[in-house]
């Protein structure tokens, strides 16, 4: 599976953005995604997770009520919506995708978009 991010961007505090991860192979359909953030001098983290059937999705604690995973897969597509963004928000954003829900790690992932979120 290739995972191809985009959707980044420059925008003000309180803006929305919606970051896209197009997928290859019919697999994908099959596969629990995810979206992880590296923000500068910073570790990478979790970000949103969700199912290969869209049954249950997850959270960090500081992204809960604003930002929102989903996908189609009928496109092979990814996305997540972000609202409210705050200056804090700022990082590089990765997809990623895994052939078991249950392993603690993933597989593929994206080569990253820039979310720059200005004060």
């Amino acid at each position: 599976v290739q995972l191809q991010a985009s959707g980044g961007g420059l925008v003000h505090a309180g803006g929305s953005l919606r970051l896209s991860c197009a997928a290859s192979g019919r697999t994908f359909r099959s596969y629990s995604v995810g979206w992880f953030r590296r923000a500068p001098g910073k570790e990478r983290e979790f970000v949103a997770a969700i199912s290969w059937n869209s049954g249950s999705t997850s959270y960090t604690d500081s992204v809960k009520g604003r930002f929102t995973v989903s996908r189609d897969n009928g496109k092979n597509t990814m996305y997540l919506q972000m609202n409210s963004l705050k200056p804090e928000d700022t990082a590089v954003y990765y997809c990623a995708a895994k052939r078991r829900e249950v392993s603690p790690s993933y597989d593929y992932w994206g080569q990253g978009t820039l979310v720059t979120v200005s004060s």
